[in-house]
């Protein structure tokens, strides 16, 4: 997945090296240019984008939970971290692109281009996304 490794930086999950989730990777999403990189992956794997406002109490509470419920690897899953505050200009653009009202905290499950999910608040679970997976993978 050399290319997507070049466009996306890594964002590690938790820190705890005993949590289910450290052999999964987050990338952050912090730039135009990589939404036409994001359609082109969901063709690939199911994508997911993690809309978070790092100033907002609730949208702390979500993220945190929600990285700790990550049972799964990257394999058939990329999931793309936005700093809201930092990259205003890509989460308007996602609005634009998938046509769905910005909100914050947010997840959209998007795969061939389409999004197939997206929810806000305490509606972000884990299992609305590990629905999409592979059978083995959730």
């Amino acid at each position: 997945m050399g290319f997507f490794d070049q466009l996306f930086n890594v964002k590690p999950t938790q820190t705890d090296e005993a949590s289910k989730a450290s052999e999964f990777t987050w990338r952050t999403l912090d730039g135009l240019s990589q939404l036409d990189a994001v359609e082109k992956l969901s063709e690939e794997k199911l994508v997911v984008i993690f809309k978070h406002s790092v100033s907002c109490g609730i949208s702390n509470m979500v993220w945190h939970q929600f990285q700790n419920e990550i049972d799964f690897n990257n394999d058939h899953i990329e999931m793309l971290y936005l700093d809201l505050l930092a990259h205003r200009d890509v989460s308007n653009e996602i609005t634009q692109r998938f046509q769905v009202l910005h909100q914050s905290p947010q997840i959209l499950v998007i795969k061939n281009g389409e999004v197939l999910h997206h929810a806000s608040h305490s509606a972000i679970r884990l299992s609305n996304i590990k629905k999409f997976l592979p059978e083995s993978d959730s």
